[in-house]
């Protein structure tokens, strides 16, 4: 009995491979999963992986809204994108509505999935909308949806390494790192117009969109194009993409411009001119530079205020020091605002730098980890975790949100 017992033990430990992280995954989110054994000791269960001391909505709610809590809603938010992985996995390994892992982490917070996301390029799940249960509620004596609940949530998952969804989602990855933007994948308008959607039937203010790594880009850029429009809906991002090819450009640029100024304050000063000449037709850099801005004012945004009040969308960013993909985020923004005080004593024109509590950016240090954990969604709703510091602006937030002060 004891050696068949062995046995059998060894054949389910064969039957399951180790999962593999990579680059915009979660730890989350397995590379090859083969499972024989009972569903509901699956590693992604939501009893087994899932948060602990998080509760389900009830009575109590409608008193002092659990909701209210930072802790809880980030919690909720990440079990919420981990529904959206858990989609996609359920799909690829055909489980059906009886041993489905999903559905388990979003039905405890009353939640229900109004609508999937599909890239029609490989049919794979990207996201999915879900909506205040009214119905689950009611049944635990939740009369009412509690003071903060969303009544829908956009939800967008990050990369998963498994071959019938790798190559889009890699190609997308691809597309972020070379233009720092995800506009021109397919994803990006079948997300914007779920969003819009919601908005317009429940409220922006009733509304969220959340996503992690990939899904948190596509979640920063969705919510600023509705942001554009006046609509500013709650917005958690974790582990955000923060490295992109153009970011680099834009760096050297910007160096390249400190450079130039240092070269301009050797020359002689603007009502000096460069060359005598008598020709009254002369025309000089600086008159050239002085017309430029009278002809186009508003390029530079001196003579008009912000099409939108940027404090009105503060989106909420979660990222750990230790993660290459989203570290940038906490560089502080000194640089910018030395160079707003730079232009205001040379009298030059300010591109719209007030960026002041533009995000909300949480930041995750527990010293050196390994990728792997320092990018995983797990991290979130974890028992331990503690974050160090809050920062409302940094340069890398100022750049991705200064297009909502530009002209559409």
């Amino acid at each position: 009995m004891a050696a068949n017992r062995v046995a059998m033990e060894e054949d389910i430990t064969e039957s399951v491979t180790l999962m593999v992280d990579s680059v915009s995954s979660s730890p989350m989110t397995p590379k090859t999963v083969t499972v024989k054994e009972d569903e509901t000791h699956h590693p992604y269960a939501f009893h087994v992986s899932g948060p602990r001391n998080v509760a389900s909505p009830n009575w109590r709610d409608l008193i002092n809204s659990s909701w209210k809590d930072p802790n809880y809603k980030r919690t909720v938010m990440a079990c919420f994108i981990q529904a959206a992985y858990l989609l996609e996995l359920d799909r690829q390994e055909n489980r059906n509505e009886q041993n489905a892992l999903a559905p388990k982490w979003w039905i405890p917070f009353k939640y229900k999935l109004s609508q999937t996301l599909i890239d029609e390029r490989d049919g794979s799940i990207f996201g999915a909308v879900l909506e205040w249960d009214r119905a689950a509620a009611m049944a635990d004596l939740v009369v009412i949806r509690p003071s903060g609940a969303p009544k829908a949530v956009l939800a967008l998952r990050g990369t998963i390494l498994k071959s019938l969804t790798m190559r889009r989602d890699i190609e997308d990855d691809l597309r972020f790192l070379a233009w720092e933007s995800l506009k021109g994948s397919v994803r990006f308008n079948v997300a914007l117009e779920a969003l819009q959607s919601v908005a317009t039937r429940y409220g922006s203010s009733n509304v969220c969109v959340v996503g992690h790594s990939l899904g948190a880009g596509f979640a920063l850029q969705v919510g600023k194009s509705l942001a554009k429009e006046g609509l500013f809906v709650d917005a958690h991002l974790f582990n955000p993409p923060s490295i992109s090819v153009a970011m680099s450009l834009r760096n050297i640029s910007e160096k390249a411009g400190v450079a130039w100024k240092r070269l301009m304050s050797m020359l002689p000063p603007k009502n000096e001119p460069l060359i005598q000449n008598s020709n009254e037709g002369q025309v000089s850099p600086s008159n050239v530079s002085s017309g430029f801005r009278n002809w186009v004012p508003s390029f530079y945004g001196s003579n008009q205020k912000p099409t939108v009040d940027l404090r009105k969308w503060v989106p909420h960013l979660y990222v750990n020091d230790s993660d290459y993909i989203c570290c940038h985020y906490t560089d502080q923004d000194g640089v910018a605002e030395k160079r707003e005080m730079n232009n205001k004593e040379n009298n030059s024109p300010v591109v719209n730098t007030n960026f002041q509590a533009a995000a909300k950016l949480f930041v995750m240090s527990k010293g050196k980890q390994k990728f792997h954990e320092a990018h995983g969604l797990e991290q979130w709703w974890s028992d331990n975790l503690e974050l160090q510091s809050a920062i409302h602006s940094s340069r890398l937030i100022s750049q991705q949100l200064k297009s909502l002060y530009s002209i559409k």
